[in-house]
């Protein structure tokens, strides 16, 4: 039997595709919406080739904030938070305009803001309104603090899905 799936499509502001690719539908709880991909699954940026994804990992589209976070099961980063446009999800998709601004936990607890100077770039080059990028800098900082606090759902809360995202289905 196959998982329910759903596409996820990042774009940049002003509409310029970025990153998509589908994935398994794994389910909601108190901190949002819950996807998995696995190692292999294609994913896309804009029009480039596909390329295979390295790992496992499952997303958390949260129920309130401006941010997706990627949770994987190896590699170099423990997680990998977007900082986005307030993410929205319908029946068969998750669209969210990513603003250049990441935030990544490496295993050993250390914790690292990704991209400023694509961020500072694209005030100008796309035109970022200016409460965009307020917003954009609140939740950047938001996400390091709770990111290295451990403080849920960037504690245990992914442990969970990521199981159920990698047993058969």
């Amino acid at each position: 039997m196959n998982r329910e799936q759903i596409e996820v499509r990042y774009t940049k502001w002003g509409g310029i595709e970025h990153w998509h690719f589908a994935m398994d539908v794994l389910g909601q709880d108190e901190y949002g919406r819950w996807f998995f991909g696995r190692a292999g699954m294609p994913i896309q940026r804009g029009s480039e080739p596909a390329v295979r994804q390295k790992r496992d990992f499952a997303l958390l589209v949260p129920t309130e904030g401006c941010w997706t976070a990627c949770f994987n099961a190896d590699g170099d980063l423990e997680i990998y938070a977007d900082v986005t446009t307030r993410p929205e999800v319908s029946a068969d998709r998750v669209t969210a305009v990513d603003l250049d601004l990441d935030v990544v936990r490496f295993w050993d607890g250390r914790v690292a803001v990704l991209d400023e100077d694509e961020f500072a770039e694209h005030q100008v080059a796309l035109g970022y309104p200016p409460e965009l990028i307020s917003q954009a800098r609140a939740t950047c900082d938001w996400l390091v603090e709770a990111i290295a606090a451990r403080a849920e759902p960037f504690g245990q809360a992914s442990v969970a899905w990521l199981d159920r995202g990698q047993q058969p289905a």
